[in-house]
């Protein structure tokens, strides 16, 4: 392994340890002809080169293998030479794969499923007679470290013939044979898209055979079902399987831009074209389960630029594979709202098509994200804590918020439905305080949560304190608060009875400062911090589109917050707020694709898996740039936030350090080796590196 390749090795004490990566893709549509289509769509001229890409890019990712989900092509059976050109466009491209690969039929490789609407050709035998000549069976199964992947033919499912039949006869027999072992199924049209009793449309599986595969998965607990055919993510859960939608690496099914709140835009031919939203998943395979990571490729084409290899990347990390992870978000916008696509007149004109919009989850994912705040009405509603429910299961630590006495509908609740739930956030007017402490002690023999308090600020506070008064809603307890804190704890018997306080950062206040201060009032006090970090200041008519900074905050907040133990912290703002009041950029914009911010908390994460004994060292003020500074029980590590493009050439380190340093652009998630060496005054940098986003460098323990 490269020398520069220090990141810590964990095993996950939940999920054991990891047995292989497999890569899984789907719908990549290739032409006959590079930059040539039949679609009357431009974008699907660049499948071809889009596919050259994902090649390079797995390859350098070297997992044991690739599943493809189907739709390998785009022209149909039913334009014979145009089919066998493409076909052989396919099987050219990919035999560049240094790994395996397995073939799933989709509906543009053997024909539509049975649907009286269906645009093109729908299977018959002369279709799958030609995928048996070019590809080999269309249904069957293989092994893998004593895991079993099945292949299934979702097009012949409901038809009647002969095929569906043997494939029927077959899969239930190969499942019962191997009942009580782990099975992965591969199929490219999914069952279902929201519910498993959602009508039928062009993008699920008819009854009854839907309910002949989700029977089958049920019964034998299939761990994982992956399909394709939508062109964009979503996951459910059916039982204890795990059921996961693939985005395309060709385009996006531009119907489902209907689920954001804003136009595409222009360059993005009316979304089909939202290059942000093509990918694949990475499935890292564990002993007691697995866990996907989407990897965007930006429909990058082969050839354009060099392929980082998976020792010069920072590598994913999924919520169930950490244990720390301390800095959260608060999902202001709605995050499981089921909402109806309307006909569109190209794939379908019969119904609205009931979806959720997944994205956030999958942003949420690639971040590795576990603390999400959220209202306590999102605990009443049965579909959304049936959500929460599923998500807790993929390490999602959830922390409801709530204002003033709560009524018994409220508290029967909470209290039925805590072990959902990691943390209670109350807010309370300060004229409501022994009312609300009372209800707190009544609930101390029967809540097993912990509770953290937050003084609403009225307009008294700010005249007292001197401030301009706004028409806004602040809360949460200040830095200085201290005494007032300590004050409410005790005249108000609780000790024992809450957890800790809510802190606010205000965005002019430096957050590893904060940190570093609510961690000392924590211990001092004996309790703990929840901070909110806020993206905007006080003023609701100013905007804050500083991508920059706040993605620097965020970097600051995140890692001094991993080196304490009594304090996590929510940022304010998960998805952009562009209307309305205290107008910002979150970490992901309203079409839920990445943001500065998004990408610097995965790869920071990424970076500190596993790092034991953090510690805050020391930090110091170059021209534009600020560098924070921690000790590991192993390593040293140094923040680098740059307000502009800069040359670090000196670096003051108060340990001593050895061996080669690691640098990671924490934004383009780039690893590489940093020459230094030791001077008079701390160490001496490389001065050819060129620091233009957020970076962390490290260092062994001298």
């Amino acid at each position: 392994m490269a020398e520069i390749n220090m990141q810590n090795s964990v095993e996950n004490e939940a999920l054991g340890k990891k047995l292989f990566s497999m890569i899984v893709v789907a719908d990549t549509h290739l032409s006959e002809q590079d930059m040539v289509s039949n679609s009357p769509f431009p974008v699907n001229r660049l499948a071809n080169g889009r596919m050259k890409y994902v090649v390079q890019d797995i390859n350098a990712l070297a997992p044991d293998f690739v599943i493809n989900l189907g739709d390998l092509i785009h022209p149909v059976p039913g334009v014979p030479h145009a089919y066998k050109d493409a076909v052989a466009r396919f099987l050219e491209q990919t035999s560049n794969l240094e790994c395996p690969q397995y073939l799933v039929p989709g509906n543009h490789d053997v024909g539509d499923k049975p649907i009286d609407w269906a645009p093109a050709g729908v299977v018959c035998d002369d279709y799958l007679a030609l995928w048996e000549e070019y590809f080999g069976p269309h249904y069957y199964a293989f092994e893998h470290k004593g895991i079993h992947f099945l292949v299934v033919n979702a097009s012949v499912i409901n038809t009647g013939m002969p095929a569906e039949q043997a494939q029927q006869a077959w899969l239930e027999d190969y499942l019962r044979q191997h009942a009580g072992e782990r099975f992965f199924i591969n199929i490219h049209y999914p069952p279902f898209l929201t519910e498993p009793e959602e009508p039928e449309h062009y993008d699920n599986i008819a009854e009854p055979g839907r309910s002949w595969l989700l029977g089958l998965m049920d019964q034998y607990e299939v761990e994982a079902l992956f399909a394709g055919h939508v062109h964009n993510f979503w996951y459910n859960r059916f039982g204890v399987t795990d059921c996961y939608l693939l985005p395309s690496t060709a385009f996006v099914r531009q119907d489902y831009s209907e689920m954001y709140r804003v136009p595409p835009l222009e360059n993005e031919e009316h979304g089909r074209n939202e290059d942000a939203k093509l990918g694949y998943l990475q499935v890292n395979v564990y002993e007691h389960g697995h866990v996907c990571h989407s990897i965007r490729t930006y429909g990058q084409l082969g050839g354009e630029q060099t392929v980082l290899s998976a020792q010069n990347r920072c590598t994913p990390v999924h919520p169930l594979e950490q244990d720390h992870a301390p800095l959260g978000f608060d999902l202001r916008q709605t995050w499981s709202e089921v909402l109806e696509i309307p006909p569109s007149g190209g794939l379908d004109e019969f119904i609205r098509k009931p979806v959720r919009n997944d994205y956030p989850l999958m942003a949420l994912w690639e971040m590795g994200v576990k603390k999400l705040r959220v209202p306590l009405h999102d605990l009443q509603d049965d579909y959304v804590r049936e959500r929460m429910a599923v998500l807790q299961q993929h390490g999602h630590e959830f922390t409801v918020f709530s204002f003033g006495l709560l009524n018994e509908t409220e508290r029967d609740c909470l209290l039925q439905h805590q072990a959902l739930l990691s943390s209670w956030e109350l807010a309370y007017a300060s004229q409501d305080l022994d009312k609300v402490a009372g209800q707190l002690r009544s609930l101390k023999p029967v809540l097993d949560l912990p509770v953290y308090l937050s003084r609403l600020h009225t307009h008294a506070d700010v005249k007292q304190n001197g401030d301009r008064y706004f028409h806004v809603i602040n809360h949460g307890f200040k830095l200085d608060d201290q005494s007032r804190m300590q004050e409410v704890l005790d005249g108000c018997d609780l000790r024992g009875v809450i957890a800790g306080f809510v802190l606010r950062i205000g965005l002019n206040q430096s957050p590893a400062d904060a940190v570093a201060a609510a961690a000392e009032m924590a211990a001092t006090m004996e309790m703990r911090c929840s901070l909110h970090l806020r993206l905007a200041g006080e003023n609701p008519a100013e905007a804050n589109y500083d991508d920059g900074a706040i993605a620097r905050r965020i970097a600051s907040s995140l890692i001094a917050a991993k080196a304490q133990n009594r304090v996590d912290v929510f940022v304010d703002t998960f998805a952009d707020n562009d209307r309305g009041y205290f107008v910002k950029n979150g970490v992901v914009d309203r079409r839920y694709n990445p943001r500065s911010a998004s990408l610097v908390v995965s790869n920071l994460y990424s970076e500190l898996l596993g790092v034991t004994g953090l510690q805050p060292i020391g930090s110091e003020q170059a021209e534009h740039c600020e560098v924070q500074l921690f000790s590991s029980d192993q390593q040293v590590f140094a923040l680098v936030l740059p307000e502009q493009p800069v040359y670090l050439k000196q670096l003051s380190m108060p340990c001593v350090v050895e061996g080669p340093a690691r640098l990671a652009d924490l934004k383009i998630g780039e690893v590489m080796p940093l020459e230094w060496q030791a001077g008079d005054k701390g160490l001496l940098l490389d001065t050819e590196v060129l620091y233009q986003h957020p970076c962390l460098i490290r260092w062994q323990k001298g």
